[in-house]
């Protein structure tokens, strides 16, 4: 498998989420980007964790009916994040996605900077490519 191919197949376009960012704030970011979650990262633009837009919506539904307090992202973010590099094998990655594991991944660098975000149809696209090289299968 080639090793760039993960680097070819993620977006580097995604919401840049902060920790200490409101969770409304947040949501209205991910709103923008067609993946369903997204990495939250320090000031550095190191990996911290992870926001979904279900977790955003548990916050928005006690903001909006309940008039509860307002949570910040770290308050709510899950700090177990599961990440890939571009040198990981994507068809490893992809068997991975089938599991109970989740299926979007934060892209980090070795120095454990967020360089982009790979989910199940970056994937998908990627194995598609590679099943219309015949030589791809056989090698």
């Amino acid at each position: 498998m080639n090793t760039a191919a993960i680097a070819d197949y993620m977006t580097k376009d995604f919401a840049s989420i902060r920790a200490d960012m409101p969770v409304v704030e947040a949501a209205r970011l991910l709103m923008r980007y067609p993946i369903l979650g997204g990495p939250v990262t320090d000031a550095q633009g190191l990996l911290l964790g992870w926001i979904s837009e279900q977790e955003c919506l548990q916050v928005a539904i006690q903001v909006a009916y309940y008039n509860q307090r307002v949570a910040t992202v770290r308050d709510i973010m899950r700090s177990d994040v599961l990440s890939v590099t571009v040198e990981m094998d994507a068809v490893a990655l992809a068997q991975q996605m089938l599991g109970d594991k989740p299926k979007s991944y934060p892209v980090v660098d070795a120095g454990g900077k967020v360089i982009g975000v790979i989910t199940r149809r970056h994937i998908l696209k990627l194995l598609d490519k590679l099943m219309e090289v015949p030589h791809a299968r056989s090698a």
